[in-house]
């Protein structure tokens, strides 16, 4: 969501934090003075700047002279570090040779750099990076030592062609550096990469222009690129790379603190702990100041308007009749910074039409910016100042396709309860609420704040049955969330669009209290941290509403932050899903029907309610090995990690029996998989349940079960033997019935043996085939193979029972599959 790109590590000079000018120990943004000997010869200013130029006033004043460049940088720029942020402009055509997408808006690039004279008359252009400290306040003597270990690099160097001394200016020519491919003013070389970007076409590029302004520099190119893929055609883009000053004192940073979900930028600190390094990380927010007149009515209480609001500009590529809505989103934060002391602080408006001053590219603009993408999704970055986590600027990407996926989910997940949900093409309003609702998320990330996956967990499930209370509280305490829309609400609770919709809830308005409130005579990031620790502890304390559960990536150990569930009962909650499914799948049929049309989006809208149904199950899935994660300071009472209540866990295996294992005959609803499935290959619902049961049977699940039950063995835990038995009772209860066996069940049960035989026998690449790698760990093989000799004695104690051919035929396979992983071939 955010990209900093650092050239090298280097001091931070922590003294700006106290408000005050920072002196620097020859440091490498010190000035250093141009030698006597001139190495290039230094023309009089008007021999160089000669009447024909064309002058543009600003930070830097640029002057444009035919076809040459020239960029005049007043001595007071000198060392003072500028935000470099790159991006595109203008893309080409998105097509096959564009496999991971660029377009109008995206940022491609970001570094911090100086300039810097040297000996020789000549400007430096030096990169900058923020990610060691040391001031020596604590006497370790570290402050030099680091500096000495952390120089920071030359990016390129520019004679002095002039200089103009009544300005105290030198006068550089830039023409080739910011139109040729030097990774400074153009692509990195992983972009190009990924972009397949070849490389640059020099009789095809050239540079449109360069505009000064009071705090940032804008550069517009076009540059063509031969295509690194075979046959493909040049690649032409613009560029606009956006040179930015960054404040003379940083603004004071706030110390993150996990348990409020912040984007954060950091340092190591060698001053914090005097016998070793400490990593300090600082949240990323705007600068919100009271005006300097109502600063004590601010800290009196009193809401009052800030210095400077945060303003978000609507790209003018935006479809008219959605711009209303993208405001919408962005105003709607406006009670979260009333919370915070401040009224008016961040508003949304259209951009300016036909003014030649006013881009949507320029860095020192916030814009939501709208992409012709076949992507379905939406981003909100921000850049920020590394030396403090001020948000600089943001650009909200706003691809066209997102309403292809809110259509999608709000039919699946509200259907059922809103008849507004069951058509192909939903009206205005309704898509316009929806896109009101991904604006709103997207730019809570660009004021700092990172998704909360566990707000929607604090809610009871019943809850979201009761009409007063889900109109009045919401589904869920976040619109930072991935909760998506009230999919427990059945049709008889009669709810209505405040209880299904998320909006800016408890979390969102304290987060951003938290994050942007300002307290009196502080003076550095420390002063605030016992007050801020306690606000903490007592807000969490008195409203579980505010609790904050973090993004997990890869397997989902706390399953209260589970991505797109609701409640605090993944069973209960994916119970009133599946029965609002149940509803909408005979309706399919109705709902997708467009005259003349195939059956694509019934097929589409089957694959959606599929993936619903699967999102359900992976809930309840996460319970089973889960561990709940407390963040605590040492002020607080109670355990980081504390295992998920082995009768939940049992609960949810039976849940998974009946709901998943057992064959769903529901979905397996002929009306609609006859128009939407082939006869050839696995059903949908096939591939869905083994997707399922790999989930569950996953080693590193098993591994969590078996360590738990080792480090809580004096408490009642969920032992990986207990789960194994209880998953058997519902996925293999054949062997004691005697019933047939169905295809779904028997490719269930195949697919049980192939999984636990990876585990055991972990399978590797020998040339062009696969054979069986090293077996797993000691702990997990004394759980599985006794566990699979049971099975084997089992089946092979069913099979004569068995009276059905392909029944018999399955079991004798599933035997030979078990005996091979327990006595694999040589």
């Amino acid at each position: 969501m955010k990209r900093l790109m650092m050239a090298a590590a280097l001091l931070l000079a922590m003294e700006g934090y106290a408000q005050k000018k920072t002196t620097k120990l020859d440091g490498p943004t010190a000035i250093v003075k141009a030698d006597t000997a001139k190495s290039v010869p230094v023309k009089p200013y008007n021999q160089v700047i000669t009447a024909k130029a064309v002058t543009m006033q600003g930070m830097i004043t640029v002057h444009r002279l035919e076809s040459k460049f020239y960029l005049e940088i007043p001595d007071s720029l000198l060392g003072r570090e500028l935000l470099l942020v790159d991006r595109i402009a203008k893309s080409p055509v998105d097509g096959p040779i564009n496999p991971d997408g660029y377009y109008a808006g995206d940022q491609i690039g970001e570094r911090v750099i100086i300039f810097e004279k040297s000996a020789g008359d000549k400007i430096f252009v030096r990169g900058v990076s923020y990610m060691m400290h040391a001031a020596d306040s604590t006497g370790n003597g570290m402050y030099r030592s680091v500096l000495n270990s952390n120089l920071q690099p030359i990016l390129a160097t520019f004679p002095v062609k002039a200089y103009h001394s009544p300005q105290g200016s030198s006068v550089i020519d830039v023409t080739d550096a910011v139109g040729e491919d030097n990774g400074i003013f153009s692509f990195p070389a992983g972009r190009k990469a990924a972009f397949l970007i070849g490389a640059q076409l020099r009789d095809r590029s050239y540079t449109k222009y360069i505009k000064a302004f009071s705090g940032n520099v804008e550069i517009r190119t076009v540059k063509t690129f031969s295509s690194s893929q075979p046959g493909g055609d040049p690649l032409t883009f613009e560029l606009n790379n956006s040179l930015v000053l960054l404040p003379k004192i940083p603004m004071l940073a706030r110390i993150a603190d996990q348990r409020v979900g912040y984007f954060s930028t950091g340092y190591v600190d060698f001053d914090a702990d005097p016998q070793g390094v400490t990593r300090t990380e600082m949240i990323t927010r705007w600068r919100l100041e009271p005006k300097d007149q109502d600063r004590e009515k601010y800290f009196r209480g009193e809401q009052v308007e800030p210095k400077k609001p945060i303003i978000f500009y609507i790209d003018p590529a935006t479809p008219k009749k959605w711009v209303p809505y993208l405001i919408q989103g962005v105003n709607d934060w406006q009670v979260a910074f009333e919370q915070a002391g401040f009224k008016n602080a961040i508003y949304a408006r259209e951009a300016p039409v036909n003014d030649s001053t006013w881009s949507i590219e320029d860095a020192s603009h916030s814009a939501i910016v709208y992409k012709p993408s076949t992507i379905a999704n939406a981003m909100g970055p921000h850049i920020h100042d590394p030396r403090s986590g001020e948000i600089l600027e943001a650009h909200v990407s706003w691809y066209h396709n997102v309403m292809s996926l809110l259509h999608d989910w709000y039919m699946i997940q509200a259907g059922a309860i809103d008849k507004r949900a069951r058509k192909m093409e939903f009206d205005e309003e309704l898509m316009g609420q929806l896109i009101r609702f991904v604006s709103s998320h997207e730019i809570g990330h660009t004021l700092g704040l990172m998704h909360n996956m566990g707000a929607s967990s604090t809610v009871p499930v019943d809850s979201l049955r009761n009409k007063t209370w889900v109109e009045k509280h919401g589904h869920t305490p976040s619109i930072m969330d991935y909760a998506r829309f009230n999919y427990v609400a059945q049709p008889e609770d009669s709810i209505g669009v405040k209880g299904i919709y998320p909006r800016i809830n408890d979390y969102d308005k304290w987060a951003v209290e938290w994050g942007y409130k300002r307290f009196p005579g502080i003076q550095l990031p420390k002063d605030e941290k016992t007050l801020l620790n306690k606000w903490i502890i007592d807000s969490l304390s008195g409203n579980h509403r505010l609790w904050y559960g973090p993004q997990q990536l890869f397997l989902s150990t706390d399953p209260r932050s589970t991505n797109e569930d609701l409640g605090d009962d993944a069973m209960k909650a994916g119970s009133y899903g599946i029965k609002n499914l149940k509803r909408i799948l005979p309706k399919l049929p109705e709902w997708t029907h467009r005259p003349d049309e195939g059956y694509d989006d019934l097929t589409k809208m089957y694959q959606e309610l599929l993936s619903q149904y699967t999102r359900y199950a992976g809930h309840v899935i996460n319970n089973v090995g889960g561990i709940y994660l407390e963040y605590k300071s040492v002020e607080e009472k109670g355990d980081l990690y504390t295992p998920v209540p082995p009768e939940k866990q049992k609960r949810a295996v039976a849940w998974l029996n009946q709901e998943v294992f057992k064959t769903p005959e529901w979905l397996l609803y002929t009306p609609v998989t006859e128009k939407t499935e082939s006869y050839y290959g696995a059903s949908y619902v096939t591939k869905a349940g083994t997707k399922l049961l790999g989930e569950l049977l996953n080693g590193s699940r098993l591994a969590s079960l078996i360590n738990v039950a080792e480090r809580y063995r004096c408490k009642n835990t969920y032992s990986c033997n207990a789960f194994l038995n209880d998953l058997d009772n519902g996925l293999w209860s054949e062997l004691h019935t005697h019933a047939r066996i169905r295809p779904y069940r028997r490719a269930l049960q195949n697919n049980y043996i192939e999984l636990l035989g990876r585990i055991i026998l972990p399978p590797v690449q020998v040339g062009t085939s696969v054979a069986a790698g090293p077996p797993q760990s000691t702990e997990l093989l004394i759980v599985l193979k006794p566990h699979l000799r049971l099975l084997q004695k089992a089946i092979l104690a069913a099979i004569p029972a068995s009276t059905d051919a392909a029944s018999k035929a399955h079991l004798q396979l599933c035997s030979e599959k078990i005996e091979n992983v327990l006595h694999p071939k040589k």
